[in-house]
């Protein structure tokens, strides 16, 4: 166990377990949580609960508590970006880079080459004739004129997986508990857009619900709406897909997962189909997509996300995914490899305010 466990209680250790999704999305959802937890032998109360998740917020354990918004959905594009950085150059090619605003990520990644990797993310274009896409080749052009380096887009072409679960030793170490299906039964809408009622509401719990006994209630008052069509659209936007899961959001670092492997493959694209899946299956893989090559430069296809608290462990997961991909075609030596973050060069966020005001009629 990782000194930075020490201090996490069986309390803290199963609500950081059970509830890193599957959160109720009711008038007062801390109190099924708490009779969840008593059911895996955990006493606690509805008020308890709250406290306490306030106070693994407050300490920094978790990121935050609420509905983990997907951008995607909300409007707008984004894209990761690879780029060769000079060593000699390379604190001031990251200081340009992160000057743009479309900017959210930045990290130095260990690679030869590509050693400079970065989010872009955009609001949708205000002309009819161009998408998201066309307006993150347009900051791409921006910061190669900026820092005279050329950069390779790599936008998602299919999503296999995105789930980070960061499990702690404790109750609930599967982290199984799941109370989605409590609240009002919704529908899902076949609208694209955001009225505008929805975009205050995405705005406003972007960032986490509150922590109190009564989060929907109080986020409809900051917005000036009804607490049941705040709860009933929280619903439907889970159904939707513009948000992901409602719970606790740890901090991954807090919990000593401080090792991230970005694996890449270059799998042959008939294995696809069979591949992407089976890897997204692997619980401490915590995002899986395919990803265009860029011949002569980056030749793999497949992009796998692994988290572990060690350099060992994270080795032993990578090597597990190496397994497993052996099972459907031969990897050979130069079909993979890993890039481990070294340093995080920026980190503020997808702008899902600007999305979602591009995305609202």
């Amino acid at each position: 166990m990782q000194e930075v466990d020490a201090d996490l209680t069986a309390l803290d250790r199963g609500i950081i377990n059970a509830f890193q999704g599957g959160f109720p999305v009711t008038e007062r959802p801390f109190e099924p949580a708490a009779a969840a937890l008593r059911e895996h032998g955990i006493e606690v109360t509805g008020p308890e609960l709250c406290e306490r998740v306030r106070d693994l917020d407050e300490e920094g354990i978790l990121s935050r508590f609420g509905a983990l918004v997907n951008a995607e959905e909300i409007g707008g594009a984004a894209s990761l970006v690879a780029m060769h950085a000079p060593e000699d150059r390379y604190d001031e090619i990251a200081e340009t880079v992160n000057e743009f605003t479309a900017v959210a990520h930045n990290y130095e990644r260990e690679h030869p080459h590509l050693n400079m990797w970065f989010v872009v993310s955009v609001a949708d274009h205000p002309d009819p004739d161009k998408d998201g896409g066309d307006r993150v080749d347009e900051v791409l052009a921006e910061i190669e004129a900026a820092t005279g380096q050329e950069t390779y887009n790599l936008p998602k072409v299919r999503e296999f997986h995105v789930g980070a679960k960061f499990l702690v030793d404790g109750p609930v170490p599967d982290g199984d508990v799941d109370l989605s299906d409590l609240g009002p039964a919704v529908s899902p809408s076949d609208r694209s857009t955001l009225t505008p009622d929805e975009r205050d509401l995405v705005v406003e719990i972007q960032g986490g619900l509150p922590v109190s006994e009564t989060p929907y209630a109080d986020v409809a008052a900051a917005i000036g709406a009804d607490t049941e069509w705040v709860i009933e659209t929280v619903k439907r936007f889970e159904a939707e897909g513009k948000v992901r899961r409602v719970g606790v959001i740890p901090n991954h670092y807090a919990l000593g997962y401080t090792e991230n492997g970005m694996t890449v493959w270059d799998v042959p694209e008939d294995a696809l189909d069979e591949v992407g899946p089976a890897v997204a299956g692997l619980d401490f893989v915590t995002h899986c997509y395919q990803r265009p090559r860029h011949a002569g430069v980056w030749e793999y296809n497949f992009f796998a996300m692994t988290h572990g608290r060690t350099e060992a462990e994270s080795e032993r997961r990578i090597a597990e995914v190496k397994e497993l991909m052996d099972e459907y075609w031969e990897v050979g030596e130069s079909d993979w490899d890993t890039l481990f973050s070294t340093r995080i060069l920026k980190k503020t966020g997808i702008r899902i305010a600007d999305r979602a005001d591009s995305n609202t009629a």
